[in-house]
């Protein structure tokens, strides 16, 4: 990245270019902002590309979470539903085995009951084959044998209750087979109802089962889906980073070159515009003499000859400073060693500088409009200073010039 640091009130030197060649330079100089400026507005369409892009990932990243969190919530209800299948099913497989178990047993009854029924059906068979063999005769036999009438109703009372125990076996047999029977069927129903139920169960928890495995499937997907999107975003934060880089180094060099062709035009209308002198006013009204000019001295602190670079008035604390032109405020605080300062851009490449004030003493601000004699702080001795007074400089493209030829 380019970066190009300009220092301002410092000398650049005299007059090393001519009009043509500083022309060229300001042309070169507006071209290569241009370019600049289009490299810069292509990296902030980019960026803005970019953060719709990003912008719709993460509102398709937050579908997908929101569609996962549902799947995930299903999930969850599918498998107490699963639960309580499982439940339900022990619960039909009891009932199935019970009933299972209770149709061995009618069964078994059932078994003893035919014995029974095979039984006294043999018993009524013999006696009706007796009856058949013998005849009805045999029966008369026996009521005619009997030895008094009170024997023969005896004799007759006993028939009588041997066909009625006939009777009554015939339908003992008749009502037990068919009770069997009807419980018999009753419970290979109720087995057949209960196993349908476990089979039903059986059905809809494999169903239940697919359906877990696809939203799990589903689930998968979303996750692959969100990742994607991830390594997305990623790619789109480390371009809008890049782009946010070539921003930077485009309105760096925007500024540098601005700054550039600033310089160039101010020297360009110092070429041709010179001044001639006779400006500027006083910037103190009383008639203070002069204790340092313009030029080489012995700097009164170092002791060593250097390059005054203003004038000096001596003049009294608390003395009011007023602006030699009308102008705009560039600096209104302390500056180094000249201690508090107020610098004032008159246009043209001209500025004036007002050292060593006193504290408190600066009555302007940073980007004040002045007119020309206002007051705009009072005299002091901050800064690199021996005593009170007025530290006053002309810069002519920002380069130090003699005030004297300057002053009225």
């Amino acid at each position: 990245m380019m970066m190009l640091t300009v220092f301002v009130l410092q000398p650049t030197g005299g007059e090393a270019a001519s009009l043509s060649d500083i022309q060229k330079q300001i042309a070169a100089a507006k071209a290569e902002m241009k370019e600049a400026e289009r490299r810069a507005a292509n990296a902030e369409r980019q960026a803005a590309q970019a953060e719709q892009q990003a912008a719709s990932a993460k509102s398709e990243k937050g579908d997908i979470i929101t569609k996962k969190a549902d799947a995930e919530a299903s999930i969850k209800n599918l498998m107490a539903e699963i639960d309580n299948v499982v439940i339900n099913k022990t619960k039909t497989q009891a009932q199935s085995d019970a009933k299972e178990e209770e149709l061995l047993q009618t069964g078994l009854e059932l078994e003893q009951a035919e014995e029974r029924v095979v039984t006294r059906d043999e018993l009524l068979q013999s006696r009706m084959r007796l009856m058949y063999t013998n005849g009805f005769v045999s029966y008369m036999d026996v009521l005619l044998s009997a030895t008094s009438f009170t024997d023969f109703i005896d004799r007759f009372d006993a028939l009588q209750s041997i066909l009625s125990q006939d009777r009554d076996i015939l339908a003992e047999q008749r009502e037990e087979k068919e009770l069997v029977a009807a419980k018999k069927i009753e419970v290979e129903k109720q087995f057949a109802e209960v196993k349908a139920i476990y089979e039903k169960l059986e059905l809809y928890e494999a169903h239940l089962i697919k359906k877990e495995q696809e939203k799990e499937t589903l689930i998968a997907s979303y996750n692959s889906n969100i990742q994607q999107l991830d390594s997305r975003l990623t790619q789109i934060d480390s371009t809008l980073e890049e782009l946010e880089g070539i921003s930077k180094e485009q309105e760096e060099l925007l500024m540098a070159l601005a700054s550039k062709v600033s310089k160039l035009n101010a020297e360009k209308n110092r070429i041709s515009n010179p001044y001639t002198g006779g400006k500027l006013g006083m910037p103190i009204k009383d008639n203070y003499r002069i204790s340092s000019n313009f030029g080489t001295r012995v700097h009164p602190i170092s002791g060593k000859k250097h390059t005054h670079t203003g004038i000096d008035f001596a003049a009294p604390q608390g003395t009011a400073i007023y602006a030699a032109e009308a102008g705009v405020v560039l600096v209104a605080q302390s500056w180094s060693s000249y201690g508090n300062t107020v610098i004032i851009d008159h246009g043209n490449g001209l500025w004036t500088l007002y050292g060593h004030i006193r504290n408190n003493g600066i009555k302007v601000d940073k980007g004040d409009t002045v007119k020309k004699g206002q007051k705009i702080a009072e005299v002091g001795s901050t800064g690199n200073s021996t005593g009170p007074h007025l530290h006053f400089e002309v810069r002519k493209n920002q380069v130090t010039v003699n005030p004297s030829s300057y002053l009225k």
